[in-house]
């Protein structure tokens, strides 16, 4: 085939425009411009609090920075010097708001919390709000879609006008993502498709392969992401999600339940399809189906475009709402109710690559058995998960949950007791080129990533932990992090091609949570990495390895933000734990509100703990907290700032199990410790 001139379809790059800025003007726009922007359906029992608009960062950065320049000021302005080098540093698709953040730690770190606020309240509606949602998420990567007009709703319940409005849009959307794929040869589409399979296998950012090995794998992540970044016409494949999203329409799907739920099933069903069908068409995209109200089962492959299920319990095997091959770029599953169980084929389940997949699920307990790459994840591709209520369970490998390289991934849950499980690159991961989110709106929810890939960080003899300690833990990956592809340590690798990590926010707005992961993970960045973990509201408690928790490392930024609650906080660690940073590297950790905390750093170091010409930062905004081990607080080497801040409360400061502090510490209510690179404060 031909190609068309980059310049037919591409749209011009984001340049300065500032982020707040682009998001209101979006969010004005679509209040204006979309009839279903509008919050009169809530899910029942959740409403918008204004705390979401109310930014933590924002409120507690008078309260500390005057000390910090007072008692620091030419210390951090040196350590933030040498973060400018990082422009220089050959790592290809450095994100805006990465470089930012090195040199401007608060300007940084306010943009990311008003953005994953912003996000959180635009994902509270429902699914109608996402073609803005998406808006606003690539705003945040230097790229956004471009102008689409939406298909008009049908102003009737006759079967025929709904039928004609399912084929209108989904056409509607393969042409926008033809569009997208036009500058990309035949050749060059093949590989896109089938190295988003390889990466879900193979991905590494730290890689421990073979040389050789890692060069040739490198080179062909290099050059996936060129063809993203310079042919694929990103603007318009995500006007294709846009418009694919617009079949998760409560009031649409009401009438199209009103007007077929009498039909009578059709006599014989398609292949792989069990229990009543109301409807089929087949169209020159794939196979639309309308299954009826009781029980089916759903073995789907990439010949079926779209299935809107009315209820009951079902089940879903195969390719299910995903991307099924060059053809068949585009991919969705609608289901009303029902206690139902999908379990997904790799790059299987809500996955977009080289096009979109939507899974929407409005009501019922669900189960989701997640084959790696998928769950709302995107590879050079769009992939959407939202699931309305219920008891839901999430259980991946690798690259599910909101993950995304080269992409797109986004999972939305509203309500619900729900648990999140993967093995690492999962529950909100950005790799290069990648924006991945997962947003938990109400719920006691559980989040588990690691347990099954050894973490290069540890010695391996050293792994089962010393006798009496907990073993140390696996790689997560996850949970609210970015991550790139750096060039590895030896001089062999001088040469390798450096991807810059992308952006991975976890977002959790109520609930007593339980918070459990590896290595990297909770609001931690990598390779340029950005990683945000946010939760608004509960009584929580977290565990994680080394460099979770707001934390960083090799030029990553990390924030975390736990804005109300009464938490316990225990990391394995052994280090780079809750506030800390390494190797030219930003992070934020705030535990605001005034209920008591419990920090256990009895096997584990950190809260504002800095290496390596770092900026970190940990601040404890009230209550009567109880720090137990002392390793860390407020602790920089002599060319970093770790910075340590508890603002208010009586707390109690003791050794590791309950000893008093030894005197050399100092640690304690009311005072002041400085040292260079060092600030401890209790107020």
């Amino acid at each position: 085939m031909t190609a068309r001139p980059l310049s037919a379809y591409r749209r011009p790059r984001l340049t300065g425009l500032n982020l707040a800025v682009l998001c209101a003007a979006l969010l004005s726009f679509w209040l204006a411009g979309c009839q279903a922007f509008t919050p009169k359906s809530p899910v029942p029992g959740i409403t918008s609090k204004s705390r979401l608009y109310h930014s933590a960062v924002d409120r507690l950065a008078p309260a500390v920075q005057p000390d910090i320049e007072k008692q620091q000021g030419p210390q951090q302005t040196r350590v933030l010097a040498t973060h400018a080098i990082g422009r220089d540093v050959p790592a290809r698709y450095k994100r805006r708001i990465a470089l930012h953040a090195l040199t401007d730690p608060w300007a940084g770190f306010s943009s990311l919390e008003h953005q994953g606020l912003l996000m959180a309240d635009l994902s509270s509606v429902g699914i109608d709000n996402v073609p803005a949602l998406l808006d606003v998420m690539e705003a945040a990567v230097d790229r956004t879609s471009e102008y689409f007009k939406p298909i008009p709703f049908p102003g009737t319940t006759a079967q025929k006008d709904i039928a004609t409005f399912l084929i209108d849009t989904l056409e509607d959307a393969a042409i926008q993502r033809e569009k997208a794929l036009a500058n990309l040869s035949e050749d060059e589409r093949r590989f896109l498709f089938k190295h988003g399979r390889t990466l879900v296998d193979q991905f590494a950012p730290h890689s421990t392969e073979p040389a050789q090995d890692r060069a040739a794998h490198r080179k062909l992540d290099a050059e996936f992401a060129r063809l993203v970044d310079e042919q694929l016409d990103y603007a318009a494949l995500i006007a294709a999600a846009q418009t694919l999203a617009r079949l998760g329409n409560e009031r649409f799907l009401q009438s199209l339940a009103q007007a077929f739920q009498q039909r009578p099933p059709i006599q014989q069903p398609p292949p792989g399809i069990t229990g009543d069908v109301l409807f089929t068409q087949q169209t020159r995209a794939g196979l639309i189906v309308i299954g009826g109200p009781g029980v089916n089962t759903y073995d789907l492959d990439r010949r079926t475009l779209l299935v809107i299920d009315l209820g009951g319990d079902d089940t879903y095997h195969g390719t299910i709402a995903s991307s099924g091959d060059l053809d068949h770029g585009i991919g969705a599953v609608i289901d009303l109710a029902g206690n139902d169980t999908y379990t997904s084929d790799p790059l299987g389940l809500a996955t977009g690559r080289l096009g979109v997949g939507l899974l929407a699920d409005l009501a019922g307990d669900d189960v989701y058995q997640l084959d790696q790459g998928s769950g709302g994840t995107g590879f050079a591709g769009v992939g959407i998960l939202f699931d309305r209520k219920g008891n839901d369970v999430y259980m991946g490998s690798r690259f599910t949950q909101g993950a995304a390289f080269g992409g797109l991934g986004l999972l939305i849950d509203l309500a619900g007791n729900d648990r999140y499980t993967s093995h690492a690159f999962a529950i909100g991961f950005g790799g290069p080129l990648g924006m991945g989110a997962v947003i938990d709106h109400a719920g006691d929810d559980v989040y588990h990533c690691g347990d099954k890939y050894p973490s290069p960080y540890h010695q391996p003899n050293t792994a089962a932990g010393k006798p009496g300690e907990p073993a140390l833990p696996s790689l997560c990956f996850g949970m609210g992090s970015g991550a790139g592809l750096d060039g590895g340590n030896g001089k062999t690798d001088a040469q390798l091609s450096t991807l810059a990590g992308g952006l991975g926010y976890l977002i959790d707005l109520d609930g007593q949570d339980q918070y459990r992961s590896g290595d990297v993970a909770q609001g931690s960045g990598y390779y340029f990495g950005v990683g945000v973990a946010l939760d608004l509201d509960g009584d929580d408690s977290r565990a994680g390895g080394r460099s979770t928790v707001g934390a960083a490392d090799q030029y990553g930024t990390g924030l975390f933000v736990d804005a109300q609650g009464a938490d316990r906080y225990a990391p394995s660690g052994p280090k780079h734990t809750v506030g800390a940073a390494n190797e030219r590297s930003v992070s934020l950790a705030i535990d605001a509100g005034a209920k008591p905390d419990a920090y256990d750093l009895t096997h584990g170091a950190g809260l504002g703990e800095a290496g390596g010409e770092s900026w970190a930062l940990f601040i404890d905004e009230g209550g009567a907290d109880r720090y137990q081990g002392l390793t860390g607080l407020g602790a920089g080497t002599a060319n970093s700032l770790g910075l340590f801040f508890d603002l208010a409360g009586v707390d109690a400061y003791d050794g590791p199990s309950g000893t008093p502090p030894p005197s050399t510490s100092g640690r304690g209510n009311e005072r002041t410790i400085r040292s260079t690179g060092s600030l401890f404060q209790d107020r």
